[in-house]
């Protein structure tokens, strides 16, 4: 079983099932969202997670749904009926352990930010670098 939540903990979910799969979306409308270069989502069947607590809805499309701790504001699901009915995206960097479903695929990459292509190769560091 997958679980997850917000960061403060008012939002939590479970997820009865591994994701159908793991896309990390590079659109422009998940980036401006979340504030972030790109967003990892994994989908599943609507019926296999339940959500603990009541996420804010943020109407984003004319189908799309964006839900979100109404506390500290993460971002947490994306539904959309028209393209997905019955699935729910649950954003994966807000699993306990994201490890346990690993990306599948990069979407999107059309609206690819530049320098993500190669973000790989810039130099690592286990924790910020003082200097």
């Amino acid at each position: 079983m997958l679980t997850g939540g917000c960061h403060c903990g008012a939002v939590r979910y479970e997820a009865a099932a591994l994701p159908s799969r793991h896309s990390l979306c590079h659109c422009s409308d998940c980036r401006r969202a979340a504030g972030a270069p790109l967003v990892g989502w994994a989908i599943f069947a609507e019926q296999d997670v339940r959500i603990n607590g009541e996420p804010a809805v943020y109407v984003s499309s004319q189908d799309g749904r964006r839900h979100f701790c109404p506390a500290c504001g993460t971002g947490l699901f994306y539904t959309n009926a028209a393209i997905f009915p019955g699935m729910i995206d649950v954003q994966t960097a807000t699993l306990d352990n994201p490890d346990l479903a690993p990306p599948t695929e990069q979407i999107q990459l059309a609206d690819r930010i530049g320098w993500m292509e190669h973000a790989h190769s810039l130099p690592g560091f286990d924790r910020y670098p003082l200097e």
